[in-house]
């Protein structure tokens, strides 16, 4: 355990020194905040129009990225769409890699008739094209906060899963899971209190890749007009200007929400970036650690 711990503090030290990593952390955090605290940021109930003087009103002093078609403030849906598309982001990330961490452990760890099924099935869902499929299941399941994890997660987890596989491979072949074999241990035990802590890092990067992705599908999802309508996010804010044919004469309207999108997907992408760089082979040394 003291290991662990060990290893655990010497990953979060060389994530921390790592430039982009700190960068995203800090973007991250800030946007985390934003939607915990939202009620408290100057904002309004940005379910509630507006008075018909206040629509389409350009930034100013009494509304900062100024107002929608229905007199709605931009800021607010902006802070409040936040909740939305990172607690989708971070939910389809925990179903997908927890999916993928135990067919991918399983798979590896058994090997033989049941990895060959497992790999053909994780083979089949890698073939088919993302968007598309995404497109159709949300339009056939509804529009809804949960269809939408529940399409994501379906359609990610093979990758984790893959990539999984793939490590526990290597680390059932160590002379630590022979020492616990020798001492009687379960294949529940090997795999789950064994093989997964060393996988966990792996996983962590993985979680961080899926975030990027959730939070990217549930905008375009959500553009496309299949997303829930009865909750603000920011693809939602989009798919309403494109309804409203306002994008192109209402760019305080369209810029927040892409500029928030891309921002977020950024720095999800700098920290996926600095967790590869500090799993990489030598890259403890090459720091001092």
């Amino acid at each position: 355990m003291d290991t662990q711990k060990k290893k655990w503090k010497e990953f979060l030290q060389l994530l921390l020194s790592h430039r982009m990593g700190k960068i995203g952390l800090i973007i991250i955090i800030v946007f985390l905040l934003m939607a915990v605290f939202a009620p408290y940021l100057w904002t309004v109930n940005p379910y509630v129009s507006g008075e018909v003087e206040n629509i389409l009103v350009k930034p100013s002093s009494e509304f900062w990225l100024g107002t929608d078609d229905m007199g709605k403030d931009v800021w607010s849906q902006v802070v409040y769409g936040a909740r939305v598309s990172i607690m989708i982001g971070f939910i389809a990330a925990i179903i997908t890699v927890f999916t993928g961490a135990f067919i991918g452990i399983i798979a590896g760890y058994f090997g033989g008739k049941l990895e060959g099924v497992l790999m053909r099935i994780v083979d089949f869902f890698m073939m088919l094209p993302m968007l598309p499929l995404m497109i159709v299941l949300a339009a056939v399941l509804g529009p809804s906060i949960w269809n939408i994890v529940f399409v994501i997660s379906v359609i990610s987890w093979p990758t984790t899963a893959r990539v999984v596989r793939s490590q526990v491979l290597s680390l059932k072949e160590r002379p630590f899971v022979e020492a616990a074999r020798c001492i009687g241990a379960s294949n529940a035990r090997i795999m789950f209190r064994e093989i997964l802590p060393n996988v966990v890092p792996l996983l962590f990067a993985q979680s961080i890749l899926m975030v990027t992705i959730t939070i990217y599908s549930e905008a375009v999802l959500s553009f496309l007009g299949l997303g829930d309508i009865s909750v603000i996010s920011w693809g939602q804010m989009l798919h309403f200007a494109f309804e409203s044919g306002a994008m192109s004469n209402s760019p305080w309207w369209v810029f927040p929400p892409i500029l928030a999108i891309v921002l977020l997907i950024v720095s999800f992408t700098f920290l996926g970036t600095a967790v590869s760089d500090v799993l990489t082979p030598g890259y403890k040394e090459k720091r001092g650690y």
